[in-house]
C-alpha cells in the first residue's frame, strides 16, 4: 500500500512578492516559448525561473539548472519563500468550465508527500503511459541542482464511500490561503489543514482512505521516474540515513468517485499520406468501421462542443475530400495478435493506432517519431492543418475523451498506454506549495 505523510512546504510569502497571481503558473510541459516570455515578464520572482530555467547565452551544460538552484536558495534567504512550521496537508479546489462544453466543475484534492515505489506487479503506485529519455533527463538534472520538487505529481485514488469528498469539502469552507485566477480562468484555492490540531481526525481519515489502495499516476510520469532515480543516487551516498525526505516526492492527490474528472482528448493528424495513400484509408475504413458522411461543422459540434463520455470507439475523420464519423466494428479489430490486456486493447487510441497501421502503414515506430503524426487539442486546428495542407497535412482523426475508469483499469493490469492518450484538465498550478528534500 502507498504510504502518505504531510510535510512543510516552502511557499511564497505574499508581504515580500504581492499578487500570487503574477509568481504561479502552468506546469513546465504544457509552457510554450511564448508563454514562458510572459511569465518572465509578468514578475522577476516568477516560479517558472525555478521549474523552467531558462538558456542563457554563454551558459555552459547544466548552468541554467545551477541558476535555478541559486535562485531558489536567494528566494528563500531574502523571505521570498517562508517554510511552514508544521507539517500539513494542503487541500486544493480548482472551479472550471470543461473547455467547449459551458459544464462548470469543481475538483478537490489534496497535496501530500508519498514515499517512492518502484514500479512492479505489487507496487503501490501505478504508472500508466510511457515517458521519453529527453524529458527524464531534464528533469533529473533539475532536481539534482535544485533538491525540491517545484511541481506535484498527479496521482488518482479510488473511494467509493465519498468520506474522502466530505473531508476535502469540510476543510475547504474557510478562508482559503491561496486564491488566485489562471489565464484560462480556473479559480485556483489552498487551504493549509496541519497534522496537528483542529484538522488532526480529519487529516489522518483522509491519508488512511488515500492510501488504501494502489495511486495511478495520472500526469507526472517523468517527474516521478526522474525521482526514483535521484532517490537510488542520493541512498548510495547517504545510506545510514533514516527515512531521508528524498524518499517521497509531492503529489497531488484525485479521488475518482465522487466528482467526475476531466480528461480532454488529443486529436491526430496525419501527414504525407497522398492521393494513393488517402484513397486506400478511405476504401479500407470500412473494413473496421460503420462509416457516416459527415460536414466539418458537424465533425465540430461531435468532437468539440459538448462534453462526450468517451470510450465508445467513436472517431471523427476530415480530409480535404470531405469527412466521416467512423463507428469501430470490434469485432473486426480482434484479428490478429493483440499485446495488452482487455482494458488496454478496448482503448480509443489503440483502435485508432490498429486503424493507422493497418491502413495507413503508420506503426508505432512511426508514431514515436513526430514526422507522420501531429497532436492537437484542437478540433479546428486538427482540421485547419488539414484544409491548408500545412505541413503536408492530408488527414484529421478527431477523438472522444479517454474515460477515467479506463485509466485506472489499464494500471492495474500492468500495461501503459499510447502516447498522447490522456490530458487531464485543469492543470495543478506550479508555485502554490514546494516540497523541499528535508524535514
Amino acid at each position: 500500500m502507498p504510504e502518505i505523510r504531510p510535510f512543510r512546504a516552502l511557499r511564497y510569502a505574499p508581504e515580500v512578492v504581492g499578487d500570487l497571481t503574477l509568481v504561479v503558473a502552468p506546469p513546465y510541459d504544457v509552457i510554450d516559448a511564448e508563454l514562458l516570455r510572459r511569465l518572465l515578464d509578468r514578475h522577476p520572482k516568477n516560479v517558472v525561473r525555478l521549474d523552467l530555467p531558462s538558456v542563457e547565452l554563454g551558459d555552459e551544460p547544466d548552468e541554467r539548472y545551477r541558476r535555478a538552484a541559486r535562485t531558489l536558495a536567494a528566494w528563500r534567504s531574502d523571505g521570498t519563500f517562508h517554510k511552514d512550521p508544521r507539517p500539513a496537508i494542503y487541500v486544493y479546489e480548482q472551479a472550471y468550465e470543461v473547455p467547449g462544453s459551458g459544464i462548470e466543475r469543481t475538483q478537490r484534492g489534496f497535496f501530500a508527500r508519498l514515499r517512492l515505489e518502484a514500479f512492479g506487479p505489487d507496487s503501490g503506485v501505478l504508472p500508466h503511459e510511457r515517458t521519453l529519455e529527453a524529458p527524464r533527463e531534464d528533469r533529473y538534472r533539475l532536481l539534482r541542482a535544485t533538491g525540491v520538487n517545484t511541481s506535484p505529481v498527479v496521482g488518482l485514488f479510488d473511494d467509493a464511500s465519498g468520506s474522502a469528498s466530505a473531508i476535502l469539502a469540510s476543510i475547504a469552507t474557510g478562508r482559503p490561503e491561496i486564491d488566485v485566477t489562471d489565464d484560462d480562468g480556473v479559480a485556483h484555492r489552498l487551504w493549509l489543514a496541519p497534522a496537528e490540531g483542529d484538522h488532526a481526525e480529519s487529516v489522518s481519515e483522509l491519508l488512511r482512505i488515500a492510501a488504501g489502495g494502489a495511486v495511478t499516476i495520472a500526469d507526472g510520469h517523468h517527474r516521478y521516474e526522474t525521482a526514483l532515480r535521484y532517490r537510488d543516487e542520493r541512498r548510495m551516498s547517504r545510506s545510514c540515513e533514516e527515512d531521508p525526505a528524498f524518499d517521497y516526492l509531492l503529489m497531488l492527490f484525485l479521488e475518482t468517485s465522487a466528482e467526475p474528472l476531466t480528461v480532454l482528448p488529443t486529436h491526430r493528424v496525419v501527414h504525407g499520406l497522398g492521393a494513393a495513400g488517402l484513397a486506400t484509408l478511405r476504401d479500407g475504413a470500412r473494413d473496421l468501421f460503420d462509416v457516416a458522411t459527415a460536414s466539418r461543422s458537424s465533425l465540430e459540434t461531435a468532437f468539440g462542443g459538448a462534453e462526450t463520455a468517451g470510450g465508445n470507439g467513436r472517431f471523427g475523420l476530415w480530409t480535404r475530400a470531405g469527412g466521416w464519423i467512423l463507428t469501430a466494428r470490434r469485432e473486426a479489430f480482434a484479428t490478429g495478435e493483440a499485446s495488452g490486456g482487455p482494458a488496454l486493447r478496448e482503448l480509443d487510441v489503440t483502435l485508432l493506432g490498429a486503424a493507422l497501421e493497418r491502413l495507413a502503414g503508420i506503426d508505432a515506430w512511426a508514431v514515436a517519431g513526430g514526422e507522420r503524426i501531429t497532436y492537437t487539442k484542437s478540433v479546428a486546428e486538427a482540421l485547419d492543418w488539414v484544409d491548408r495542407s500545412i505541413a503536408d497535412a492530408d488527414a484529421a482523426f478527431l477523438l472522444e475523451p479517454t474515460p477515467v475508469r479506463s485509466i485506472s483499469a489499464v494500471a492495474r493490469e500492468g500495461d501503459v498506454m499510447p502516447q498522447k492518450s490522456t490530458y487531464f484538465y485543469p492543470k495543478a498550478l506550479t508555485g502554490l506549495v514546494i516540497n523541499p528534500h528535508e524535514w
